[in-house]
């Protein structure tokens, strides 16, 4: 477990973190949302003891970070936002170095070899790091990070930079990483958090704004709920069909086309589903539905209500 309280970090008169706290359960998959400059990574490097706070404590196991940090930093691995590679040396001689640096006493091929497994970087172990592609070097840095099994890993913006395979592929590594180790990754991308992490934390301004279940954080900070239709039928009857429906406070016909469907953004009062009803008035009129999904837009508007809230 990670508890963190009152912490807060200075540089000058600016306040990076600004009397946080907040605690993380084992297991749990937390992401560490904001824009740029949130004081995302400041409270990363302050939890990971890479940085000094000025007032607070964090507890890693019950272990305060500042009294015992040897002990702490043992259940903490850490991949900074540029990874720490050394370019020159093989993928395997870097993760022996880390290894050894951590003072590990496993059976230290075993382990390695399953952390190389697990990331998915044994058929690059033996070429040296500087010849890979940006996201095997992510991998290799995701690979030191969990070195020695730590129970907490920490991951700070671990797909900036990569393409969109490259995203897909870390992705799901992290939620694979997720079922042995409590995950804490920072990001600045929605579609990020809302496809990996149980929780988001969302910061801004050195501040903790809201701490919520990424499933409820949109009916939380939002007024609206959006569902994206698309049916086929006659327009103008699909959409006065649709704008019947009780409960439904808007309804806008978009451009976009499937086949001989034409597609719908139904709205409704946060926390209200109305698609048993959209199903049940179109399945009447036999005009048939050919997609049904959450129009996407609820945590944008909660993200950007979040931030934007003095």
């Amino acid at each position: 477990m990670l508890k963190v309280t009152n912490l807060t970090k200075k540089y000058g008169n600016l306040y990076a973190v600004d009397d946080i706290s907040f605690e993380i359960s084992d297991g749990e998959i937390v992401g560490l949302l904001g824009p740029n400059g949130a004081g995302k990574s400041t409270t990363l490097n302050v939890i990971t003891g890479y940085l000094a706070m000025d007032t607070g404590s964090v507890l890693v196991e019950d272990i305060d970070i500042y009294e015992k940090p040897i002990e702490a930093k043992k259940h903490i691995g850490f991949l900074p936002e540029i990874p720490p590679l050394y370019p020159d040396m093989t993928v395997w001689e870097y993760l022996t170095f880390i290894y050894e640096l951590k003072g590990c006493d496993f059976n230290k091929m075993k382990h390695l070899n399953e952390v190389c497994e697990v990331v998915r970087i044994f058929d690059v172990r033996k070429k040296l790091i500087r010849t890979l592609s940006k996201g095997y070097k992510q991998r290799v840095g995701i690979a030191a990070a969990i070195v020695g099994n730590p129970k907490i890993v920490i991951l700070d913006e671990p797909t900036v930079g990569l393409d969109p395979v490259q995203i897909i592929e870390v992705r799901n590594l992290i939620r694979n990483l997720g079922k042995k180790h409590t995950v804490i990754l920072s990001s600045h991308l929605l579609s990020e958090v809302e496809s990996v992490c149980d929780r988001v934390i969302v910061m801004n301004d050195g501040k903790i704004v809201a701490d919520e279940k990424v499933s409820t954080i949109a009916t939380a900070y939002t007024s609206v709920n959006s569902i994206k239709v698309k049916a086929c039928g006659p327009r103008a009857d699909v959409l006065a069909t649709l704008k019947a429906i009780p409960r439904v406070s808007s309804v806008k016909e978009t451009s976009e086309r499937d086949g001989d469907a034409f597609t719908f953004i139904v709205e409704s009062p946060s926390g209200v589903d109305v698609r048993k009803a959209i199903f049940t008035a179109l399945a009447k009129k036999n005009y048939a539905i050919v997609g049904l999904e959450n129009a996407g837009t609820e945590l944008e508007e909660a993200f950007v209500k979040l931030i934007n809230k003095k």
